[in-house]
């Protein structure tokens, strides 16, 4: 088997380093210490949290989507494959260097998304741009750090948290979609969703396209009144 070669590090938000790895035509990026955070060859969980959302938009015209995180493109390419051609898409990634790996190092995991015309990515907190949004969005698309419980950011508790979802749905259409990403099941998460405005779904889903891999939970929560 072919060994690991590491091509370049980041720092982590809260500190810390983030290390891009290569086997062949496989990818992965970790944290400092070996936790896998993301695998090109796993994304299936992550392709599930855009079509798990957009497909309760079906019928909006022209939407504006907010993605939480780049990591390796995964929901990006699954939101341009099934939003209408004036869709707009915006990702907000906190870490430059993410940015820069997708076009240096995984252009063949990239492909064309980072050039499509409905696509804009912004470097900076995705929660800054929820915070200084209302009705902007007909999607919020949450694939940041492992999820509610967060590994590398002690701030996403802030983004998860009561206030960060009432500041949400704030950012939200009526009918909006908010889609939250977790490796694993949370069932307060589930009810600060409730309590926030939101009428919510939770979905297991398998990381691999097959039915392979560790299986991972995505909410989408849709905006009540209006």
């Amino acid at each position: 088997m072919l060994p690991w070669t590491q091509l370049a590090t980041a720092t982590a938000p809260q500190g810390g380093a983030l290390r891009l790895f290569r086997r062949g035509e496989e990818f992965s990026i970790r944290l400092e210490g070996g936790n896998e955070l993301m695998n090109s060859r796993l994304g299936g969980s992550e392709e599930a949290l855009a079509r798990l959302a957009l497909d309760r938009l079906a019928d909006r015209r022209a939407p504006r989507v907010l993605i939480g995180g780049l990591g390796m493109g995964f929901t990006l390419r699954a939101a341009l494959s099934v939003v209408p051609s004036d869709a707009r898409l915006i990702v907000s990634e906190i870490v430059p260097e993410l940015i820069d790996w997708a076009s240096l190092h995984m252009g063949a995991v990239f492909g064309a998304c980072l050039s499509d015309p409905r696509v804009e990515v912004r470097q900076g907190d995705v929660a800054m741009a929820i915070a200084e949004a209302t009705g902007a969005f007909d999607a919020i698309l949450l694939d940041v750090d492992n999820g509610p419980d967060g590994l590398t950011r002690a701030g996403n508790d802030a983004l998860y948290g009561l206030v960060g979802l009432q500041s949400a749905r704030r950012a939200l259409t009526a009918g909006g979609v908010l889609a939250v990403w977790s490796a694993a099941p949370d069932q307060s998460f589930s009810k600060r969703l409730s309590q926030g405005g939101f009428d919510v779904r939770e979905q297991t889903v398998r990381a691999g396209r097959t039915r392979r891999g560790p299986r991972h939970t995505i909410w989408t929560a849709v905006r009540n009144g209006t």
